[in-house]
């Protein structure tokens, strides 16, 4: 399948979705919850994220979704921010967005074709994302329970390192 092949079957999956959830809207109201929605300015930021998405479909630049999804999970982060009023958790939250480029990484090479690939390199910024998001949260949010049990993330990390070498490809010998 060609790249414009993939573009084509990805924008047009999310247009029979967009254009599907219209019309049920149209035939059932009571699915209008944009009617009682809290349009507020972090939606400015996923929607710039949703948008670099979309762009990279219509281009077949699928490199595109790693600004995307780094834009939109700093969007998703401010927008819960601003509902709670927690402003004091960007002081370990910051250490998500190399699990958003992890995720874009991951996004890219799916489209692309290299799931396996997009695994393998995106796996451990993904998981040492999470890893200092808890060891962070733990020490400086609302996670103190967890400041016991930080060895266990340290151990988990071992793991990965353990079972990181089985995952890459061995080269072919001609």
């Amino acid at each position: 399948m060609t790249r414009q092949n993939r573009s084509n079957i990805g924008l047009g999956l999310l247009l029979i979705l967009v254009g599907g959830w219209f019309l049920a809207q149209q035939l059932y109201p009571q699915l209008r919850i944009w009617e009682n929605f809290n349009f507020s300015w972090p939606w400015y930021i996923i929607g710039t994220g949703l948008g670099l998405l979309l762009l990279a479909l219509a281009l077949g630049s699928y490199w595109l979704a790693v600004p995307a999804m780094i834009v939109g999970g700093i969007g998703g982060i401010l927008y819960w921010q601003n509902e709670t009023g927690n402003w004091s958790s960007w002081s370990y939250a910051w250490a998500l967005i190399p699990g958003f480029v992890g995720l874009g990484i991951l996004l890219a090479e799916f489209l692309s074709g290299n799931f396996r690939n997009g695994l393998r390199n995106a796996g451990p910024l993904i998981l040492i994302s999470l890893i200092l998001f808890v060891i962070f949260s733990a020490f400086l949010g609302n996670l103190s329970f967890l400041t016991a049990y930080w060895p266990v993330l340290l151990i988990l990390l071992g793991a990965w390192l353990l079972i990181q070498p089985l995952l890459k490809r061995k080269p072919n010998k001609v």
